[in-house]
């Protein structure tokens, strides 16, 4: 599958569609998010919401695994996502899994009418304001299932990487070709966790890191 995604992923650039990070990692991106959910506890029945699945770098991996009408995505960026469905997915895989999508900018979760067993926002709160980390926290609140898994990947704060107090998505986005991340304070996600009833952890695994970025695992206090 690997060469047939770096196929993919040319063809994506070569429209000027984004591919969620370096071209040539395209493949392994993936296929690593694919393997922290399964390492979190990822069944082919699992419901998935994948929070910001861009041009399906990691949903490509979850469609073709998870069963029929699994896996929910969210993508401002319509181009993005279309050409994602159209390149990767296809007509046929669409039709067998019963994808689906939502185009909407404000993280709200609950218009699906469905609830999650597991969340993944890889590279979205590495750009998301505090305010949309607590709509994210919020909408996790709302319709996770009751053993439901929160997976999103952040910076943490440090000298080199202050922590980010703007109120605005920072970096690339439907509304914006300007690059550039944000780092959050670990302490202060995990009191915006704990006021929801959540506990939030670092999941740190050599095995499934990808990037500079730290995996969060947020879940309903015991």
């Amino acid at each position: 599958m690997t060469d047939s995604l770096t196929r993919a992923a040319d063809e994506l650039t070569a429209r000027g569609i984004g591919v969620g990070g370096p071209r040539k990692s395209f493949a392994l991106a993936g296929r690593k998010q694919l393997m922290t959910l399964l390492h979190h506890g990822l069944n082919p029945d699992s419901k998935v919401l994948d929070i910001g699945c861009g041009s399906l770098r990691a949903g490509n991996w979850l469609v073709r695994l998870l069963d029929p009408g699994c896996y929910y995505g969210i993508e401002p960026n319509a181009e993005m996502l279309e050409a994602g469905v159209e390149v990767l997915l296809g007509p046929d895989l669409v039709a067998a899994k019963r994808p689906t999508f939502s185009n909407r900018d404000d993280f709200s979760m609950t218009h699906f009418n469905e609830t999650f067993d597991m969340f993944v926002a890889r590279s979205i709160w590495s750009h998301a304001s505090k305010a949309q980390i607590e709509a994210m926290l919020d909408g996790f609140v709302e319709t996770a299932a009751p053993n439901g898994t929160f997976l999103a990947s952040y910076f943490p704060a440090s000298a080199e990487r202050p922590d980010y107090e703007g109120t605005e998505w920072f970096g690339k986005s439907h509304e914006s070709d300007e690059g550039g991340t944000i780092a959050h304070d670990l302490a202060w996600i995990q009191k915006s966790c704990e006021s929801r009833g959540l506990v939030a952890r670092e999941a740190r695994n050599p095995a499934l890191n990808f990037g500079a970025q730290t995996w969060l695992r947020i879940r309903r206090a015991r």
